[in-house]
C-alpha cells in the first residue's frame, strides 16, 4: 500500500510539473507567417487529415511543404491524424485546410496540451516506472526517488510541453524496447524500436547499440543452433514492422523516395541555429560551410560518428549486458550529436534518455549531464519565453536528484566509475573524484552566469550572437568531456559486484 502510495505521488509530481509550465507561451505564438513548432504540429493534423495519404508528403496545390511541411516518418504522421480527427470532433475550425493556419485560442492550446499529457501517460511515464522498479537497485523508496529525477527531467517536459513536441512518443518506445531487451523480450524490444524509428527518424542516434546487443546475443546462443532462429525472428518482426507502418506509401516507389527525401533534407546544411556540437563551435573560428563542399561535409560528419561510434557498440557486441548496452546507447547518441550531418540542439534528449537510466549508478555524472544538456538549449528557450519555467524546473531538479539520490555523497573513484583510470592517472592526479566535484560545481556557476548574462545584458552590436555562441561552445565542451567520459567506463571497467547480476 505504501509503494502505491511513493509511486501515484511520483507521478502526480511529474504530471503536475507538465501541466504547469504548459500554461507558458510556446514556440513562434503570435509571431507570423510561419509561427512555430506548435503550429507544425497543428498543421500536421490539418494535412492528414484534410488530404489522401499519397498527397501528405508531396508539395501540392493544398499542402506547401514550405509551411511547415511533413518530415518525419509514417508513425507521426498517423499520429496527428488521430489527433486531428479527435480535434475536429472537438471544433471543426482547428483543422479547416488553408482556413485554420496559425490559429490560436485558449480552448485549442489546452487541447494541444492535452495530447502530449495524454502521450506521456499512456507511453513514457509506465516505461520509466517499469524501469525503476525492475533494473534499479535500492528500496521501493530509492526507486520511487529515480523515477521522480528522470520524470523531472527539465529538458524534455520544457521541450514537449514548452516549445512544443511530442518527443515523449519516440522516447519512451525506445525505452519499452530498452526494458523488452532487459527482461529478454527480444521480439518485444526489436517491435518497439522499429515503432520508434518509424516515429522520428533520429532514432537512429541508438540504432547501432540495438543491432550489435541483439547480435552478440545471437552470435552467443550459436549463429548455427538457437543464435540463427533467434536472429531469424527478430529480422522478420522488423520487417513485417517496417512493412505495416510504410504500407500506404510501398505501391508507388516514388511516394517511398519523397518520404526519404522528406526524411533526410541534406540540403539544410551540416547545422542550423546555435547547436552545440562539433561542427558549430568550430564553424566560430573556421567556417567550414564555406570551405568544405557539401559532399565533403557528408563524408567528414559520416567518417567521425562512425569513429566515435565504433568503439561502444563493438563493446556491447562482446559483451552484451544490459549495462554495456545502455552505455552503448549513450556513447552512440552523443557521437550522433556531436558529430553528424544537421543535428538540431533539441537532438541531445536522445543522448538524455540513456543517461538517466544510468542516473542510478553514477548520480552526480548523471545530474551534471541532464542539467548541461537543459542549458544547451536555453536560445530557444529564450526564444519561446520560458526562461521562468527553466530555472524553476533546472533549480528544482538540481536541489531534488541531488537530495534524493544522494549523489554528493557517492563520489569515490568506484562509485564514479573512475577506478581503473585513476590507478593509470594517480601520479599527476592523484585526487581525481575531487576534481570532478569541484568542476561540477564550476559548471553549475558558470551555466547560471551565462544564463543570466543573456537574460539581462545586450550583447555588442557587431556580435548579435555572442551569448548563443558561448552558450554553445560551453555545452560543446561539457559534451565532449561526457562523450570521453562514458567511453572510458565503458571500455576500461566493468560494473560493480552488487549490479552485475541484475544487468546480465
Amino acid at each position: 500500500m505504501e509503494n502505491w502510495s511513493l509511486i501515484s505521488l511520483c507521478v502526480l509530481l511529474g504530471l503536475t510539473t507538465r501541466w504547469a509550465v504548459s500554461f507558458h507561451s510556446y514556440s513562434g505564438a503570435g509571431k507570423p507567417p510561419m509561427f512555430g513548432d506548435y503550429e507544425a504540429q497543428r498543421h500536421w493534423q490539418e494535412v492528414t487529415y484534410n488530404l489522401p495519404v499519397h498527397e501528405w508528403y508531396f508539395n501540392t496545390t493544398n499542402n506547401d511543404l514550405n509551411y511547415w511541411g511533413l518530415d518525419y516518418p509514417p508513425l507521426t504522421a498517423y499520429h496527428s491524424l488521430v489527433c486531428g480527427y479527435v480535434a475536429k470532433l472537438l471544433n471543426p475550425e482547428w483543422v479547416e485546410l488553408h482556413a485554420s493556419r496559425g490559429y490560436e485560442s485558449h480552448t485549442h492550446k489546452l487541447f494541444m496540451r492535452a495530447t502530449v499529457l495524454f502521450a506521456d501517460i499512456l507511453i513514457y511515464i509506465p516505461a520509466v516506472l517499469v524501469y525503476c522498479f525492475y533494473f534499479c537497485d535500492g528500496s521501493s523508496k530509492q526507486k520511487v526517488a529515480t523515477a521522480l529525477c528522470i520524470l523531472l527531467y527539465p529538458g524534455l517536459v520544457l521541450i514537449d510541453y514548452g516549445h512544443f513536441q511530442y518527443n515523449s512518443v519516440s522516447l519512451g518506445l525506445a525505452l519499452w524496447a530498452i526494458l523488452g531487451l532487459g527482461l529478454g523480450w527480444d521480439l518485444f524490444g526489436s517491435l518497439a524500436f522499429t515503432l520508434a524509428l518509424n516515429y522520428k527518424q533520429m532514432e537512429l542516434y541508438h540504432s547501432l547499440p540495438f543491432f550489435c546487443y541483439l547480435m552478440g546475443k545471437c552470435i552467443k546462443q550459436g549463429l548455427t543452433g538457437r543464435g540463427f532462429f533467434l536472429l531469424a525472428k527478430i529480422a522478420l518482426t522488423v520487417l513485417v514492422t517496417f512493412a505495416l507502418c510504410w504500407m500506404p506509401f510501398l505501391s508507388d516507389p516514388n511516394q517511398s523516395l519523397q518520404v526519404l527525401h522528406r526524411l533526410f533534407p541534406v540540403d539544410r546544411g551540416l547545422f542550423e541555429d546555435k547547436v552545440a556540437n562539433t561542427w558549430c563551435s568550430l564553424n566560430v573560428l573556421i567556417k567550414i560551410k564555406t570551405l568544405l563542399s557539401r559532399e565533403t561535409q557528408l563524408f567528414l560528419s559520416f567518417a567521425l560518428t562512425l569513429l566515435f561510434i565504433l568503439p561502444s557498440s563493438l563493446k556491447v557486441l562482446s559483451k552484451p549486458t544490459l549495462w554495456h548496452f545502455k552505455l552503448a546507447l549513450v556513447n552512440s547518441s552523443l557521437a550522433f550529436f556531436l558529430f553528424s550531418f544537421q543535428v538540431h540542439e533539441k537532438s541531445i534528449l536522445l543522448a538524455a534518455l540513456p543517461v538517466c537510466l544510468v542516473i542510478n549508478e553514477m548520480p552526480l555524472i548523471a545530474i551534471w549531464f541532464l542539467l548541461t544538456s537543459t542549458f544547451s538549449m536555453l536560445p530557444l528557450l529564450l526564444k519561446d519565453g520560458l526562461l521562468l519555467p527553466y530555472a524553476v524546473t533546472s533549480s528544482a531538479f538540481l536541489f531534488l536528484s541531488l537530495y534524493l539520490l544522494s549523489a554528493l555523497e557517492k563520489t569515490t573513484d568506484e562509485e564514479l566509475r573512475l577506478s581503473l583510470p585513476h590507478k593509470l592517472t594517480q601520479h599527476c592526479l592523484p585526487k581525481l573524484s575531487l576534481i570532478i566535484k569541484w568542476k561540477f560545481w564550476f559548471s553549475l556557476v558558470a551555466m547560471a552566469a551565462l544564463s543570466f548574462t543573456s537574460v539581462w545584458l545586450e550583447p555588442p552590436a557587431k556580435l548579435p550572437d555572442l551569448f548563443p555562441v558561448l552558450v554553445s561552445v560551453l555545452s560543446f565542451l561539457h559534451f565532449l568531456g561526457f562523450v570521453i567520459y562514458f567511453n572510458l567506463v565503458q571500455l576500461m571497467e566493468s560494473p560493480r559486484k552488487k549490479s552485475q547480476k541484475k544487468t546480465n
